[in-house]
């Protein structure tokens, strides 16, 4: 803080190129079969180019490929959670089928993001969703086995041999950053107590980043933020090279997530006499199975994520069309709030970055988790809260942005929006 009570200027970012993000997180190896999204990793690439991405952020599996705890890993296969379980939820439309060579698939991705001048961002979902996609619960049991206590130095462990293994193939130079763990305030990773949201990642985050850091001291480290509560940011540890946090502002979808019976993030799910409630009973597709009866292949899938059955039953059987109604029937009484929810949480964001001297991005966003048919986040509505939020991460500094979690090549506005993805992009490598 400057002595007139101004804030200081943070310093410049990392890389001079602002990040246009797009988030391929686990897909980018459990949607890789033939014919499907990251079949072709080069062509991949090439469609993130020409829609004006620079920089896509990625699980890179470093448990599973580096840590040493994961028996067997190279025989992993891919697979999905059953016929009909998961295949209108996003990020859960997975078919399988296919060896995961973990290692080799790394490789590739880096090689190609070299050639394409792309950045990378590294991170981890496998204290979340990542070790349901596979044939085995060794990959799940192993991460569990861990102590709670010493889970993030281990993941850093693993990153930090994960770097190594990429410089010694010459391809560390694409990495923009690398975070400890995707949304470590809503994961396993540090499991959850009564010390409020953030208060809890303080020292074993700490110590995590300050390993990452004597290990690869040229490459940025930080963590990943879910949920911006910044009344509580000073609980935050101040190792962090990079302000990396989450803005789902949900607002009217909350509202429709209360209709149904569902929570999201940290708000619980309602109470309700019945359930499937009578407002999710009329926005269900006609043929619609029992909730009794869709669940995944096996029972430990449904462990390794943690997605509740509701949440895919409301995701894989409710018709688009309806969900989207319900929402822009809705959505009038909210836009104000949560527009203003947004620039409170940019605002806020920017201040933290400033105070510590450290580059802010927007990793995730903007309204919240919709399914994968719908396309309230993608149409007028959304796009206007997108837009917005860009233009005030722009205004505050941000050195990186993603203009929606869903713009990415296992959701289907990769091939229907492309047009307004060049736009907004070009708007945040450009500044605005």
């Amino acid at each position: 803080m400057n002595t007139d009570g101004t804030a200081t200027a943070a310093p410049p970012p990392p890389s001079p190129t602002r990040l246009a993000i797009t988030l391929w997180d686990f897909s980018w190896y459990t949607q890789a079969g033939p014919g499907e999204p990251f079949a072709d990793i080069d062509e991949a690439f090439a469609q993130a180019v020409d829609r004006g991405f620079t920089t896509v952020r990625i699980c890179a599996m470093p448990f599973l490929l580096f840590s040493g705890r994961v028996p067997d890993q190279s025989s992993l296969r891919i697979r999905g959670l059953g016929d009909d379980f998961g295949r209108r939820t996003r990020w859960y439309d997975v078919r399988g089928g296919y060896r995961l060579d973990g290692r080799q698939r790394l490789l590739g991705l880096f090689e190609a993001a070299a050639r394409h001048d792309c950045r990378v961002i590294v991170s981890s979902w496998e204290y979340q969703q990542s070790p349901c996609f596979v044939d085995s619960d060794r990959w799940h049991r192993a991460l569990s086995d861990v102590p709670p206590g010493r889970r993030a130095e281990v993941m850093a462990e693993a990153l930090a041999d994960l770097v190594d293994f990429l410089g010694a193939h010459g391809l560390a130079d694409p990495i923009a950053y690398v975070e400890v763990h995707n949304e470590v305030d809503n994961c396993a990773l540090v499991p959850a107590d009564d010390r409020g949201h953030y208060a809890r990642l303080r020292d074993p985050l700490g110590r995590a980043v300050d390993l990452l850091r004597a290990r690869h001291p040229r490459i940025p480290v930080t963590y990943s933020l879910g949920e911006p509560w910044p009344q509580e940011f000073s609980d935050l540890p101040a190792q962090a090279q990079v302000a990396h946090f989450h803005f789902y502002v949900y607002g009217v979808l909350g509202s429709l997530y209360e209709a149904v019976g569902l929570g999201h993030g940290t708000q619980e799910r309602p109470r309700t006499t019945r359930w499937p409630t009578p407002e999710l009973v009329a926005m269900l597709r006609h043929d619609a199975a029992d909730f009794g009866d869709h669940r995944p292949d096996q029972p430990w899938q449904l462990a390794a994520t943690g997605i509740p059955r509701e949440l895919f039953y409301v995701h894989d059987w409710v018709d688009p069309d309806r969900w989207d109604q319900w929402l822009y029937d809705h959505y009038p009484a909210h836009r104000e709030a949560m527009l203003e929810t947004l620039s409170t949480w940019v605002d806020a964001v920017a201040g933290f970055a400033r105070d510590h001297h450290v580059p802010a991005v927007l990793g995730e966003g903007v309204v919240g988790y919709t399914p994968r048919l719908a396309r309230f986040e993608e149409d007028a509505a959304g796009r206007e809260i997108a837009e917005y939020v860009v233009d005030r991460c722009l205004q505050a500094g941000f050195w990186g942005v993603v203009p929606t979690s869903n713009a990415a090549p296992h959701h289907p506005m990769w091939h229907t929006d492309q047009a307004w993805l060049r736009r907004i992009n070009a708007r945040i490598t450009k500044g605005g």
